[in-house]
C-alpha cells in the first residue's frame, strides 16, 4: 500500500498547487504517469478519472468560498467540454509513438508556459487585450479542452492567464471558476476515452492515490487561494515539468552517458531554484506596494522597495 500513500503524497501536492495556482494538477499526473512508463492515451485517461472526485470537490470548495462566477464558468465548460471529448477521441486514434512524442512536448511547452509565467513574469500563450468578453470565453474553453485530453493536463495553463485578461475578477475568482469548469471538462474527457481502447489497463491503484490526495487538500487549497506565494511555487512546478518531460524524450532518443544526465539535472535545479527565489522575493514586494495603509504606520514607497530590492538582487 506505499504505491497508495506515494501517489496521495503526490496528489495532495499537485491538488495544492492546481487549486492555488489554477493549473497543475494535470500536468503534474501525467508527467509522473508518463516517467512510470504509463503509454500516452492511458496516462491521460488515468489522469481525468483522478480528476473527476478531485475536481467535483475543489469546484465545490470554492463555490463556498465564493470564488466562482457561473456565468462565466457555464460558457467556458461548455465549450470545454467538447473540445475534451474531440481531444480524447483524437488521441485513442494515434499511435503509441506519435501519441508519446505529442504529450511529453505538449507538456514541455506547458511546463515553460507556467515557468515563464510565474518565474518570468512572461506570458508565452499570447491571450485577447480587446474585445467583448462573451467573444473570446468559448473560443479559450474549447482551445483548453482539446489540449487538456491531449496532453494529460493544460485546461489551467490555457484558460486562466486568458481569463486573467478577458475578465475584470481577481486571480482567486479566475483560479476558482477555472477549477469548477474541470469538472465538466474532465467527465467529457472521460466519457471520449471509454469510447476508445483507453479504458484497459489503467493503473488503478495510482489513479486512487491521486485522487485521494487531491480531495484532502482540495477545500485548503480552496481557502489558500491567492494567499500563498504563487510565483514561487508556480516556478517550480514548471521546472519539473520541464525537467521530467525532457527526461522522456531524451531517454526515447537513446539516453546520454549517465554523467551527462547528471550534470544536466543538477544544472536544471540549480537555475529553476535560483528564479524560484527571485520571483518569491519580486512577488513579496509587490504585495508590500500594494498592502492597504494602516493609520498610523508608517508604509513603504513603492521607490524604495525597488530601490531595495536592486541592492539585493544584481541584475
Amino acid at each position: 500500500m506505499w504505491i497508495l500513500a506515494v501517489f496521495a503524497l503526490a496528489g495532495g501536492l499537485a491538488q495544492l498547487v492546481d487549486g492555488t495556482l489554477g493549473m497543475g494538477f494535470g500536468v503534474t499526473s501525467a508527467t509522473v504517469l508518463l516517467f512510470m512508463g504509463v503509454a500516452p492515451v492511458t496516462a491521460s485517461a488515468a489522469t481525468h478519472a483522478a480528476k473527476l472526485p478531485t475536481t467535483l470537490v475543489s469546484g465545490l470548495s470554492h463555490w463556498r468560498e465564493g470564488n466562482v462566477d457561473p456565468a462565466v464558468l457555464l460558457r467556458v465548460a461548455l465549450p470545454g467540454m467538447a473540445g475534451g471529448f474531440l481531444g480524447a477521441v483524437v488521441l485513442t486514434n494515434i499511435s503509441l509513438t506519435s501519441a508519446k512524442a505529442w504529450m511529453s512536448g505538449l507538456l514541455i511547452f506547458f511546463g515553460l508556459v507556467i515557468f515563464a509565467r510565474f518565474g518570468l513574469g512572461v506570458r508565452l500563450i499570447p491571450t485577447p487585450e480587446r474585445g467583448h468578453t462573451a467573444r473570446w470565453l468559448s473560443p479559450i474553453g474549447l482551445l483548453g479542452g482539446f489540449v487538456d485530453a491531449t496532453g494529460g493536463g493544460g485546461w489551467g495553463p490555457v484558460v486562466t492567464p486568458s481569463l486573467m485578461t478577458v475578465t475584470r475578477h481577481e486571480p482567486r475568482k479566475v483560479i476558482g471558476t477555472v477549477n469548477a469548469a474541470e469538472f465538466l471538462v474532465a467527465v467529457s474527457v472521460s466519457f471520449g476515452f471509454l469510447t476508445g481502447a483507453a479504458q484497459h489497463g489503467i493503473p488503478w491503484l495510482p489513479v486512487a492515490g491521486l485522487a485521494l490526495g487531491g480531495v484532502i487538500m482540495a477545500p485548503i487549497a480552496a481557502r489558500l487561494a491567492g494567499r500563498l506565494p504563487h510565483a514561487a511555487m508556480g516556478t517550480m512546478v514548471g521546472g519539473l515539468v520541464i525537467l521530467v518531460n525532457a527526461i522522456t524524450i531524451v531517454a526515447a532518443l537513446g539516453g546520454l552517458p549517465g554523467w551527462v544526465d547528471a550534470v544536466l539535472i543538477l544544472f536544471t535545479v540549480a537555475v529553476v531554484g535560483t528564479v524560484a527565489r527571485r520571483a518569491w522575493r519580486r512577488e513579496r514586494d509587490e504585495r508590500a506596494v500594494a498592502a492597504p495603509v494602516t493609520p498610523g504606520q508608517p508604509q513603504p514607497c513603492p521607490e524604495a522597495v525597488l530601490q531595495e530590492r536592486a541592492t539585493r538582487e544584481p541584475i
